[in-house]
């Protein structure tokens, strides 16, 4: 036997029974297929499934970066194939990860270890991921991910309790869920001579209760319940088709788990704002997200001049439907989001519709979505180069094949935006650069849950890419608990000014050095090696241009 340190991943499905009792052959099919993609991502991330029983997995990964960013990939992917069927016969996943001393044995991995992740798993949300706060101390500052502490926990067969955390899933939207606390208040244990007085109260309340509930007439609200009267067959609106789009909710690289790597931890989604109301009778036309500029001037003149009865529906990829002089406001909520859902499943899009306006009153309850500052691009030929999809940052090998086939080719106006957890949103085929940098910068902003950056516009990527390390997330000065904090404030202030390359690092005591405004990139990364060694020993770069930044392998 062979005693080793691993990251124990642990997933069931959870309702499975129930699954199967209501259609065996169709659940199994459907377990089969969602194992394909759980064993792929699973080897994609180095992980290894020591056992399997039903619907259960078990891996190991030489990483807890690894096991959690591998249970994102997966519980987001499946997430979106769940779309296809109602939620009755939605197949979810929980998983649980730990890390522990493990004993190998024939392939099998046996110990605490692999019981533990097993019992969070059983702590966590449908579709949600639980780890032990030893893996919460690994990636917290490694990757782009929300946590929620849900304190010490009592697990059935461990002696001492667990202390767990909940990762917070994005939704469909791109915000964040908040997961549900399922803290468990330990028991004090009974003592012996007190069991007689708690029968004897248990006793008299139980005959208490018995006899109230005879002597008394229990009411019971009648729920009212009305159908809809059908409504006659609507004339659908010529709406503009949108501007193709795409959006994948893409991984970001593994970062590696050595001292001399460091990431900032994102913060929580900043607030999105309400939508703009009706204007003196009319849509805010300009304050619309996620649309090009056809289809504002469609809202502009046909829709601003159709009667009462008429509804516009959007997604955050940027197909819409609308619906002019309806019968009534059911035929054209109903006929807007249908025209725009068969708009987005024909471009094979996993978001849903949602109405923005019925009649002239916008009634999207999902706001804004949250915008970088502008200018959104800043133009500096001392740092842009030709864009080659293979360079692109923050992208697994899949994520940039797709690019390469999409964007590439596409005709212009182009631009890719990338958010801070390696999603990535590309506008193709806008009027204008401005319109192509707005609608993916909107579109990845929802998708992503914060602020993205613009990466390339048409042939050309439009901010450093490091080419010496590798690029894992994006560099907040201001938060990175890297530097210390009394030197933050500093680094904010003298990388805001000027062009060229950049580059940050730090030595062991957090002091800063700093490259700034330079020609190139290895001379950037030299002046900031230079510079922290002047105050500082050990130094380690972790910040070229934009990104935070790790070894390359």
């Amino acid at each position: 036997m062979k005693r080793k340190i691993a990251a124990i991943f642990a997933a069931d499905i959870a309702g499975y029974s129930r699954l199967v009792a209501e259609d065996e052959e169709e659940t199994l099919r459907r377990l089969a297929s969602y194992r394909e993609v759980i064993d792929d991502f699973i080897a994609k991330a180095s992980g290894r499934i020591f056992n399997t029983a039903g619907d259960a997995v078990l891996a190991e990964f030489p990483s807890a970066v690894d096991a959690v960013r591998c249970a994102i990939d997966i519980q987001e992917s499946l997430r979106t194939r769940n779309m296809a069927y109602p939620p009755s016969r939605q197949m979810s996943f929980r998983i649980g990860i730990t890390i522990g001393d493990v004993v190998e044995r024939n392939g099998d991995l046996l110990g605490d270890g692999v019981n533990i992740a097993a019992r969070l798993e059983g702590l966590a949300e449908v579709g949600g991921i639980c780890v032990s706060r030893a893996v919460h101390e690994q990636v917290a500052n490694k990757l782009s991910v929300q946590f929620a502490d849900i304190g010490a926990q009592e697990v059935k067969n461990i002696p001492t309790p667990v202390h767990a955390y909940m990762v917070a899933m994005r939704r469909e939207d791109g915000s964040y869920a908040t997961p549900q606390l399922k803290k468990v208040a330990k028991a004090e244990p009974a003592l012996n001579w007190m069991w007689p007085l708690v029968v004897g109260v248990v006793s008299v309340v139980a005959i208490g209760v018995g006899g109230f509930l005879y002597f008394t007439k229990l009411e019971t609200a009648q729920v009212k319940s009305t159908a809809a009267s059908p409504v006659p067959s609507p004339a659908v609106a010529p709406s503009p088709s949108p501007t193709p789009t795409v959006a994948e909710k893409a991984p970001a690289p593994l970062p590696t788990s050595t001292p001399t790597q460091t990431t900032t931890t994102a913060a929580m989604p900043t607030p999105i704002p309400p939508p703009p109301a009706a204007s003196a009778g009319k849509i805010a036309v300009d304050a619309v997200p996620f649309i090009g500029e056809r289809q504002r001037a469609f809202l502009s003149n046909e829709y601003a001049a159709a009667g009462d009865y008429k509804a516009f529906a959007l997604n955050i990829g940027g197909f819409t439907g609308s619906a002019l002089n309806q019968p009534n406001e059911e035929a054209a909520r109903n006929t807007a989001l249908d025209q725009c859902q068969k708009r987005a499943d024909a471009a094979q899009s996993p978001r849903r519709c949602e109405l923005y306006a019925l009649g002239n009153k916008v009634v999207y309850s999902r706001g804004n979505p949250p915008m970088p500052p502008q200018p959104w691009v800043r133009h500096d030929p001392t740092t842009e180069r030709p864009f080659v999809a293979k360079d692109f940052p923050m992208l697994r090998d899949q994520a940039r094949t797709r690019v390469e086939n999409m964007y590439a080719p596409a005709a212009k106006s182009r631009s890719v935006a990338l958010g801070p957890g390696g999603q990535y949103f590309m506008a193709l085929g806008a009027s204008s650069p401005e319109e192509t940098t707005r609608r993916s910068l909107e579109s990845c902003g929802a998708f992503a849950g914060s602020a993205c950056m613009i990466v390339a516009v048409d042939d050309v990527f439009v901010v450093p890419i490091p080419t010496l390390l590798r690029p894992n997330g994006f560099f907040h000065a201001a938060t990175n608990s890297s530097i210390v904090a009394d030197a933050r404030d500093e680094v904010v202030r003298k990388l805001g000014v000027g062009t060229g390359w950049n580059a940050v690092a730090v030595g062991t005591a957090g002091r800063p050095g700093l490259g700034l405004k330079a020609a190139d990139e290895q001379t950037a990364v030299n002046t900031a090696l230079a510079d922290c060694a002047k105050h500082d020993s050990e130094c380690h770069v972790i910040a070229i241009g934009p990104f935070t930044v790790g070894p390359t392998n």
